[in-house]
């Protein structure tokens, strides 16, 4: 059974020795990590596991909902007994005060892209639609649609284009 742990209870682990695996995907790390955290993203988690983990792991992601919704399967790649997640992630873990090394020169993650650039063509549509003509309202029925297809089929393609513009090129791995 993983316990949900607070920053400090997680801060004062990891300096006895316990791991702390940040399982965001490379481009939310890139931006902003815990100093000592292990990248391992969940997807990559799922199918290699986490070998070496000897003591106690704590899980963290950027609020702690995507670590709750995958606890069994974390727990699954793991062979360690102290399993713990840590409670509001990264937020919670900033927010307590706690080292973070922030890299603001990153762009913010993929699917924050998508969120805000999905909201503004919307509300872009609709205000046109209103304003001006009522064929714009086709601009956000186009959007939901394509938000729609990318939920059924697991494939943005918005992110994918959002992936190749410029301010995206300068996203790295963080150590």
């Amino acid at each position: 059974m993983v316990k949900l742990i607070d920053p400090r209870t997680a801060f004062e682990m990891m300096e006895k020795g316990a791991a702390l695996i940040d399982i965001r995907e490379a481009d939310e790390r890139a931006r902003a990590f815990i100093p000592g955290s292990q990248h391992r993203p969940l997807g990559a988690l799922q199918t290699q596991g986490l070998p070496d983990a000897a003591g106690p792991v704590i899980f963290h992601c950027r609020s702690g909902m995507r670590t709750q919704s995958n606890e069994q399967s974390l727990c699954a790649c793991v062979d360690a007994d102290n399993v713990y997640i840590l409670d509001g992630g990264l937020n919670a873990w900033t927010a307590a005060g706690l080292p973070v090394t922030e890299d603001r020169k990153q762009p913010i993650e993929i699917m924050r892209q998508v969120q805000i650039t999905a909201g503004v063509l919307i509300l872009i549509g609709v205000v046109l639609g209103w304003q001006v003509h009522p064929g714009f309202y086709g601009l956000s029925a186009f959007v939901g649609a394509g938000l729609t297809f990318a939920g059924v089929s697991g494939t943005c393609m918005m992110a994918n284009l959002l992936s190749i513009m410029p301010w995206n090129r300068k996203a790295r791995v963080a150590a």
